[in-house]
């Protein structure tokens, strides 16, 4: 699965024609396999073990470019960091203020409330670079 993302983003560069170097496919490659919901200074440190030429500010300037192209998004999840991950089917990001767990739900879930905001004020959500805070069922029950 990993190398067949990475081919399929690696595409996907060639496609908006952005040249793949070996910064931009380090990069790509970390997030990979990384998985969703690492921060920039978690890729940059995995890149610059894996690739000590690739410079820290390589990896901002490319997080910055791979999102503007959407080949990736980034979150923040409550009052931490932005974190990232490679741009795929729509879905939101539940975040738990007790533990820290990331749930990611179907945008689907959130259609109606969208709905609703923009027929009652007017206004189209953004809900993707932001997480919902809430508590999990564990923390919960926990008290």
């Amino acid at each position: 699965m990993v190398n067949g993302q990475l081919t399929g983003l690696l595409a996907l560069l060639r496609e908006n024609r952005v040249r793949v170097t070996v910064p931009r496919r380090a990069i790509l490659e970390s997030l990979v396999e990384l998985g969703p919901h690492v921060t920039a200074e978690e890729l940059a440190g995995h890149v610059q073990a894996r690739y000590p030429e690739v410079h820290g500010s390589t990896v901002y300037r490319t997080l910055d470019r791979l999102t503007v192209l959407g080949v990736v998004e980034h979150v923040h999840l409550g009052h931490g960091r932005a974190v990232f991950h490679v741009a795929d089917a729509g879905h939101q990001h539940l975040h738990c203020d007790g533990c820290g767990v990331v749930v990611e739900a179907p945008d689907e879930l959130f259609s109606d409330l969208v709905r609703a905001v923009e027929e009652r004020y007017g206004f189209e959500l953004g809900l993707d670079h932001f997480a919902l805070g809430g508590r999990c069922r564990l923390c919960r029950s926990a008290g």
